[in-house]
């Protein structure tokens, strides 16, 4: 769906912080809402999907445990 997001858990990105998570959490957002840039009236409903994405992406980075990772 959104091929311009890259996958941000180790090996594939060391270290991704909360930037790349942001990035592709605005990426994920504009691919759904159909906006590049949202309308005034919906600016609001824009950014606060990008920052829950942005916080469920951080929690899920978090919690991932892969097979074979280094310590």
């Amino acid at each position: 769906m959104c091929r311009s997001i890259k996958t941000l858990r180790e090996p594939f990105t060391e270290n991704p912080g909360e930037a790349d998570m942001r990035a592709a959490a605005l990426q994920y957002v504009r691919k759904v809402s159909g906006f590049q840039r949202p309308a005034a009236h919906n600016e609001e409903a824009f950014q606060a999907a990008v920052e829950e994405i942005t916080a469920a992406t951080e929690k899920l980075l978090a919690h991932l445990v892969v097979r074979g990772a280094r310590a």
